[in-house]
């Protein structure tokens, strides 16, 4: 009996996460059901005028079908994304809830450092190496992101050590480039390697992790990654 009901409480988590990605991204883009509409729709229609023309209709038609809902579901998880960047963008530790929902072999430490000011530096354990993190302005968290750095050589002195700075201003990177900008790092380590870096991390005492909420912010991203995974 348990084993026939997991299909059923899969396929209603599915439709319930496929649910809550529609309503994150009609809120930033009310008219999204027409437009999603008018994607399937307009492929469709293209595939089977060229199957009448052809005399051969069935066969375009079959071939247009899973193009078009190709085409609306890469549009939906796009503007998924784009409304999950722009929900965590403003918000102190969204730049870790990015990090957090990408695919790999990634570990996210949140708030290695906090100033004051909110400025936050988090701590990323991947094939690369060390990644830090930044939020704030760059005359603020450079210092910061500079002192974090040559505290973790102390732990890993033969481990690369990256630092980004994730925000609006020159030189830095957008939240919604984060993810694109960590997957181009070059490989460093090993699976295992990155299990040995990640322990040894751990030991590392942190700053508390003040003023970062913990609700929508991780929330928004994840949703984001899951409404991208294939199924």
């Amino acid at each position: 009996m348990a084993d026939e009901s997991k299909p059923k409480k899969d396929r209603l988590k599915y439709f319930r996460q496929l649910r809550d990605n529609y309503r994150l991204a009609a809120a930033s883009k009310p008219a999204l059901g027409w437009i999603l509409a008018g994607i399937f729709l307009s492929i469709f229609a293209v595939f089977l005028l060229i199957g009448i023309l052809l005399d051969m209709w069935l066969t375009f038609a079959l071939l247009g079908f899973p193009i078009a809902l190709l085409a609306t579901t890469w549009y939906f998880s796009r503007t998924t994304m784009k409304a999950a960047y722009a929900q965590v963008e403003d918000q102190p530790g969204g730049a870790a809830a990015v990090a957090g929902a990408m695919r790999g072999n990634w570990s996210v430490t949140p708030a290695v450092a906090v100033t004051r000011n909110q400025d936050l530096v988090h701590r990323i354990v991947g094939k690369p190496g060390v990644v830090l993190i930044s939020e704030g302005p760059p005359s603020r968290v450079q210092h910061i992101l500079s002192s974090e750095a040559k505290r973790t050589g102390r732990y890993v002195p033969d481990i690369p050590i990256h630092q980004i700075q994730v925000g609006a201003d020159e030189g830095q990177v957008p939240v919604d480039k984060l993810q694109k900008t960590l997957s181009k790092l070059p490989a460093a380590l090993t699976p295992a390697e990155v299990t040995a870096v990640r322990r040894r991390m751990d030991a590392l005492k942190t700053q508390p992790m003040a003023g970062i909420p913990k609700g929508p912010v991780p929330k928004s991203a994840k949703a984001a990654k899951k409404g991208q995974r294939p199924r």
